[in-house]
Parts: C-alpha cells; sequence; structure tokens
C-alpha cells in the first residue's frame, strides 16, 4: 500500500504531465509483456512522447477539472501517453497498436483541453505528420507545372 505522502507526489507528477503537453492519450495495456513494453517506450521516447502507468483512482484525481466534458470511461490497466505535439502522442501509440494486435487499446485522451472518446482519437492519430503533409503539397504544387513543361516539349518537337 501506498502512502498519502507518495500518492499526492505521484498525482502532482501526473498534473504536470497533463498540464504540460498538448495532447493526452488514455491508453489500456492489458496483457502487455515486458519486452513489447520496452519496445512501445522506445519508440515513445524517439518520438518525443512520453508514457506513464498509473492507477486508475490517482490518474482521475490528477485529471479533476483538467479539461471541458466528461472524463472517458478508464477500464483495466492504465496509462497515459502525452507530449507537446498535438496529434504525435496518439499517431504512435495508433502505429505501436496497429504492429501489436491485441496489446494496447486506446481508451480516450485528451485534445484541446477537452476530454474525447476513443472514436475521436482514433480520428486525430491517423492525421499524417507535418512532413508528410507538405511534401503532400509540394507533389500538388509540381504535377501542374510538370504537365505543362511536357506538353510544351511536345508542341516544340512536333515544329
Amino acid at each position: 500500500m501506498l502512502q498519502k505522502s507518495k500518492k499526492e507526489e505521484i498525482i502532482k507528477s501526473l498534473e504536470k504531465a497533463i498540464k504540460e503537453s498538448l495532447s493526452v492519450v488514455f491508453v489500456n495495456f492489458h496483457g502487455m509483456n515486458v519486452g513489447d513494453e520496452t519496445v512501445l517506450r522506445r519508440e515513445l521516447r524517439d518520438k518525443g512522447v512520453d508514457y506513464k502507468v498509473s492507477r486508475k483512482t490517482l490518474l482521475k484525481r490528477a485529471l479533476t477539472k483538467k479539461a471541458e466534458g466528461d472524463i472517458p470511461e478508464l477500464s483495466g490497466e492504465v496509462a497515459i501517453a502525452y507530449s507537446k505535439d498535438e496529434v504525435a502522442s496518439s499517431r504512435e501509440i495508433y502505429n505501436f497498436q496497429k504492429t501489436h494486435k491485441g496489446v494496447l487499446n486506446i481508451l480516450g485522451g485528451i485534445f484541446e483541453g477537452k476530454f474525447i472518446g476513443k472514436e475521436r482519437m482514433m480520428e486525430i492519430a491517423v492525421i499524417p505528420s507535418r512532413e508528410v503533409l507538405l511534401s503532400k503539397i509540394a507533389f500538388l504544387l509540381k504535377s501542374p507545372i510538370q504537365r505543362l513543361a511536357i506538353t510544351v516539349n511536345e508542341v516544340a518537337k512536333k515544329k
């Protein structure tokens, strides 16, 4: 059993993490073995996402009045993934979930100061990264110019 001072320390740590991050993802990790969790933590750390496991009661205390709406149902063993990037935490959890079937489940999260459910968090998770979006824009801008150059070249060949 944890001492009251240790519980307060854990709650303060969770509150600080929630306050400093732009998005928080609630994760159920029931059935995850140590090897998978080590891989998960390494991948998240490489992408700038932090990960904490907590007791549900302490997490609920830390979440009180931290965002608008109702806290999603936190079932099973619960952890939080959080980052200073709006979509990185949910994207990385989603990517790990795809490669390791049945190990992780997204339960919901906090996004833009509001508690959101699993479905909405999954929508946020599939948003491509900034670099991917910029490359798509560059390709869209390049395509018409490339077609014009090909057309002009074909006209020049005929004359």
